[in-house]
């Protein structure tokens, strides 16, 4: 006869056995069963995670949350639909996919000329452009039409030259 811990079973229980811990995290919040199912599933990720490119110290954080996932999400999960083993790898898989795409993600520079403001324009600098523009307004006033319809394609709205004519 073996000494076998409750631990050591937990850990080779088959798979319908690894759902139901899931579903006892679900619908008792069971920290035994969470237990079990980190010290089954949280080595297994990690390697997992390690062959396909994650370092270790990234490895371990993605546990982490995918852990943490299936303590909060445990009631999403459908035995009919996957196994426990299946969906907690999906996390983790998915939550490593997260993790490239925020790394790959340029960071926001905010010294970028796209995202500084114009300065502000000085007082008599606005006072002076608002007198331009209604001297240019009272000169077009007292140009022919067909003329003063060629100023505003080609200063105002950048028409070309060869589309005014």
């Amino acid at each position: 006869m073996s000494k076998t811990g409750p631990l050591e079973r937990k850990m080779d229980q088959p798979a319908e056995d690894m759902s139901a811990l899931v579903l006892a995290v679900a619908q008792r919040q069971d920290r035994a069963a969470f237990g079990s199912l980190f010290q089954h599933y949280a080595p297994r990720v990690k390697s997992y995670l390690i062959r396909h490119g994650a370092d270790s110290t990234q490895a371990e954080e993605i546990v982490q949350e995918t852990m943490l996932s299936l303590w909060r999400k445990a009631a999403m999960f459908d035995p009919t639909k996957a196994s426990a083993g299946t969906w907690i790898f999906t996390i983790a898989r998915n939550l490593r996919i997260d993790a490239i795409r925020k790394n790959r993600r340029p960071e926001f520079d905010a010294e970028d000329p796209a995202f500084v403001p114009d300065p502000e324009q000085a007082p008599d600098d606005s006072l002076q452009a608002g007198q331009v523009r209604l001297q240019v307004r009272n000169a077009l006033k007292d140009l022919p039409e067909e003329q003063a319809l060629v100023v505003r394609l080609s200063f105002f709205e950048d028409k070309p030259h060869g589309e005014i004519a």
